[in-house]
């Protein structure tokens, strides 16, 4: 059975692409959709420990902004469709995963071996309802299974002893800034489950889309089955391992004793430090999927690993917006959402600067004390025109650019 797609991925960003949020944001979630439907029958034997291509996305965005839950939904239809993929529960507790993986439960043929497997795909609109980080055997488990354990017990009081034979979880997620700062205690940030997990971060809309169905192709339909169609045929032809090209392997060397003699270093932040050592196992599970989009040969070449990379990269500088307002005082939060609205307007009456922070701060002193503080450390200045005093940012905005998705434009 041939595929309908070349490149899956291309191809879902392609169908997916009408909304207003970041293309960025839809790859990930195409990558969680195929890693839902290859589930565990595929992986790379690392001779010491198998990578296995389940990701935990979560996209981060202020409320309202980019349409977190309609990017979930759009993938997850898809995923829905396919017979072989279950999903897990819409709440998860330590007895609705055991009967979710009992309902999964199930093994595949190869090279004459069978392999058993409890695969589950999880799926939410907030994240909070997938994960509590206070619950530190939740957590536990996450990590456990991320890491690709063969087996997961737990010991209850009711019902004794709960063994999991195989398990796997994909979860694709959405959240905001705050729910972070109000659910995660610094200290679970950088190491554990969070340099596990792909931060997808956007507060900005990708393009103005009013009304949505004038943007969507006539042929949706049929394009939508094909997807489907495709994500049928990984989900019951791909199992076994990968191999890495000669060529491959010789990039990945390069690629990383350059990322631990240089680039490591600048990531000096306790936020990043966790992710640093994990950033290889991140690039291996994408590239395993970009490999699998194209083909059913579970062969990972130079341009999987470079693509991957890349994608990954483009995560790293926002990462710290998405922690940035961990233990941080409402003071510094709300000065902090002052000065990047006037970045975005470009220029601001000395009056109106004073109408918005008089909401937060009624008393003058310390709308002044924000405005000093903020002119001191170079972030904005004052400017005397002819209509009176303008702020104005002394750095303006960057512009940002999407990464392209296409391997042939993107390298």
């Amino acid at each position: 059975m041939s595929r309908n797609f070349p490149d899956w991925i291309s191809a879902y960003t392609a169908y997916a692409g009408v909304t207003e949020a970041p293309r960025r944001m839809h790859f990930w979630c195409g990558v969680s959709a195929i890693a839902g439907a290859l589930r565990r029958r595929a992986w790379l034997d690392m001779k010491r420990y198998k990578v296995f291509c389940n990701f935990y996305v979560c996209l981060v965005a202020p409320p309202g902004v980019i349409a977190k839950s309609t990017s979930i939904d759009v993938a997850m239809k898809l995923l829905r469709r396919v017979p072989e993929v279950k999903f897990g529960p819409d709440t998860v507790t330590w007895p609705a995963l055991v009967s979710a993986f009992a309902g999964a439960s199930e093994s595949f043929c190869y090279d004459d071996v069978w392999y058993p497997m409890s695969a589950i795909t999880l799926e939410a609109s907030e994240l909070g309802s997938l994960l509590t980080p206070q619950d530190r055997e939740q957590v536990a488990l996450y990590i456990t299974l991320w890491d690709g354990r063969d087996s997961y017990s737990k010991v209850t009081k009711h019902s004794g002893s709960d063994m999991v034979e195989a398990p796997w979880i994909n979860m694709l997620a959405g959240t905001t800034p705050n729910w972070i700062a109000d659910n995660m205690p610094r200290a679970t940030i950088g190491g554990g489950l969070t340099s596990r997990m792909v931060f997808v971060f956007g507060d900005q809309k990708e393009k103005f889309i009013a009304l949505v169905d004038e943007f969507v192709d006539p042929t949706d339909h049929t394009t939508a089955d094909k997807l489907v169609a495709d994500l049928e045929h990984i989900a019951a032809n791909i199992c076994g391992p990968f191999t890495i090209t000669p060529a491959a392997r010789a990039w990945e060397r390069a690629r990383y004793e350059h990322f631990w003699r240089v680039e490591s270093l600048a990531m000096n932040s306790n936020l990043l430090e966790g992710y640093a050592a994990r950033k290889q196992t991140h690039i291996f599970k994408t590239a395993m999927i970009l490999s699998i989009s194209r083909s059913d040969s579970r062969q990972i070449e130079v341009e999987d690993l470079q693509l991957a990379s890349k994608m990954l990269d483009d995560l790293e500088p926002d990462m710290q917006k998405v922690f940035s307002t961990i233990g941080r005082t409402d003071e510094s939060l709300h000065a902090e959402q002052f000065i990047d609205f006037v970045r975005r307007k470009g220029q601001l009456s000395y009056t109106d600067a004073y109408r918005m922070i008089h909401l937060h701060f009624p008393n003058f002193r310390d709308f002044e004390g924000i405005l000093t503080g903020a002119v001191q450390s170079g972030q904005l200045r004052i400017v005397s025109t002819s209509n009176g005093l303008v702020l104005e940012a002394a750095v303006p905005a960057p512009i940002v650019k999407e990464p392209t998705i296409s391997p042939s434009t993107l390298l």
